[in-house]
């Protein structure tokens, strides 16, 4: 079996779902490529596969994922946009993983956030730590309880879910992985404080980039997808590069 494909998980509906590497996936193919993926998002994905990448975190979270590829594959072969086809399939599996929170008791509807967010954080990173403090948290809790379709990582300026001054790194992100991960996450924030929009996508907040001769319009993560991928390619600088977004912090 050749790369990306690391073992064939299961078959169902027609689909034979594998397990992949992400990382070769994120280093080689498509840097956006997160914790899942078929054919009509990612189209070097054959029709007739899912793939799903490697767990590192706690549990076992293939199954909601599988939840979420079916609806979202069936939806968007019949021309369904991408956009409403993810939030339809974002519901099937947030039922899916409702349930099984309260089934396993891991959560109570008489909880507050704070509470909440003391069991989403499992390790705060020193190292990289200062006025911003970076956590590894429990990804799949974060999934269940706050947003679905949290991957890899966040922070305070765009989850209002993520207490201020917070980086959040997923525990299901390849410890190899999660420096270019802060990397993004840090960039990306640091921006953000500064004014600029999150995408070029957002056309309510696009402003133009802080170099006034260029007079170029960027989104921070547009700019922190490009920073990640270069340091992918030449993991000689991210040290580096992640001391200067410290720092900045």
């Amino acid at each position: 079996m050749k790369k990306p494909y690391l073992k064939i998980y299961k078959e169902i509906s027609g689909f034979k779902i594998f397990i992949v590497d992400g990382e070769f996936i994120r280093d080689n193919i498509d840097e956006e490529f997160t914790n899942f993926g078929q054919h009509y998002i990612f189209n070097f994905i054959p029709e007739s596969e899912f793939w799903i990448d490697k767990e590192y975190g706690e549990g076992d979270e293939y199954h909601y994922f599988i939840d979420h590829l079916l609806v979202e594959n069936r939806l968007m072969k019949k021309g369904v946009d991408a956009h409403t086809a993810c939030q339809e399939a974002d519901k099937i599996e947030r039922r899916e993983r409702n349930k099984d929170l309260f089934l396993k008791k891991e959560i109570s509807s008489k909880e507050k956030q704070e509470e909440l967010v003391k069991k989403i954080h499992k390790k705060l990173l020193k190292k990289y730590s200062g006025k911003v403090k970076i956590w590894l948290v429990n990804g799949r809790l974060v999934r269940s309880i706050f947003f679905t379709d949290f991957t890899e990582g966040g922070h305070d300026k765009v989850y209002p879910f993520i207490p201020e001054n917070e980086v959040w790194i997923d525990d299901d992100v390849s410890p190899k992985e999660r420096k270019f991960i802060l990397l993004h996450e840090l960039h990306e924030r640091n921006l953000m404080a500064k004014g600029w929009a999150y995408s070029l996508e957002d056309k309510r907040e696009i402003i133009k980039s802080h170099d006034e001769k260029s007079n170029i319009h960027k989104g921070a993560h547009e700019d922190s997808s490009r920073i990640e991928y270069l340091c992918r390619k030449h993991p000689d600088k991210l040290e580096a590069e992640l001391r200067k977004e410290v720092k900045k912090g």
